[in-house]
């Protein structure tokens, strides 16, 4: 793609959910977390997997003029892929260029990692195995009940081979928890330290997992992955922990505050 091939006529698809509120995707919460650390206007909508360009959200479309002077909808899938793009079109900050040592980039790509292929799927697991009805009755709502009942379970179906494939669908259900108890600890110990570094703004402003003053791209991720884990009452072992972790729950309120003000907070 061409560094002008991205106007700033942003629209990001994120499936479920009514405007003003935080939908339970952590990745959804990601692309909009890292627009709004820049200012970046766009406009939402819901969208659906079989639309998506990669078969699911987030997605994101804009409109550009082809070579003949028509205009032409363009869109891209996948939550990296699409900060990606923006960085490299020079509509979002690199924020990991910033960082001031290959060191600290490489712990912003651990913090990720750990979010985005462990913890992802301890809460699919929880979601599509541990309370299915829930899930079903929340991501497929506007679907029909014979078809809802279909395709839930086929999602079931399919979620369950990938858990069993990725070794999650193979641990014990303590075993699970154990895992999620350890996970966010360890980012609960992290968000307490890098409190304790932040020497720039007011008693109110966002603290970042790094300890440095700006945002990395872990940033994004982890305030994504504490809001799926706050809204969805399909998780409900995982809002437990979370919710109990005080500089979890700071960190994230701190972000809501200062970049979704006009977002319904969590309960």
């Amino acid at each position: 793609m061409s560094r002008t091939s991205l106007p700033p006529d942003l629209k990001l698809f994120r499936g479920s959910g009514d405007a003003g509120t935080y939908v339970w995707s952590p990745f959804v919460t990601k692309v909009e977390a890292r627009l709004r650390f820049d200012g970046l206007r766009y406009t939402s909508g819901h969208g659906s997997p079989r639309s998506a360009p990669r078969g699911k959200i987030p997605y994101m479309e804009w409109h550009e003029t082809t070579s003949a002077g028509d205009d032409a909808v363009s869109a891209m899938g996948d939550s990296a892929l699409i900060i990606r793009a923006l960085v490299a079109n020079g509509l979002l900050r690199d924020l990991n260029a910033a960082l001031p040592t290959g060191a600290l980039r490489a712990q912003d790509l651990a913090v990720r990692a750990l979010l985005e292929d462990r913890v992802y799927f301890y809460g699919t697991r929880e979601k599509w195995c541990d309370n299915y009805d829930e899930m079903v009755e929340n991501m497929l709502a506007a679907v029909p009940w014979p078809v809802r009942a279909v395709v839930g379970w086929m999602a079931q179906r399919a979620t369950v081979r990938t858990l069993h494939g990725q070794g999650t669908g193979r641990l014990s259900d303590d075993e699970v928890l154990m895992f999620k108890e350890e996970v966010w600890e360890g980012v609960e110990a992290l968000l307490a330290e890098a409190k304790k570094k932040r020497t720039t703004g007011g008693d109110d402003a966002p603290f970042w997992v790094l300890g440095e003053e700006e945002p990395s791209e872990a940033d994004a991720t982890l305030f994504g992955f504490i809001i799926g884990g706050l809204v969805s009452t399909a998780a409900p072992v995982t809002q437990a922990i979370v919710s109990k972790l005080p500089h979890v729950i700071e960190y994230a309120e701190r972000i809501h505050d200062t970049y979704f003000p006009d977002y319904e907070k969590w309960k």
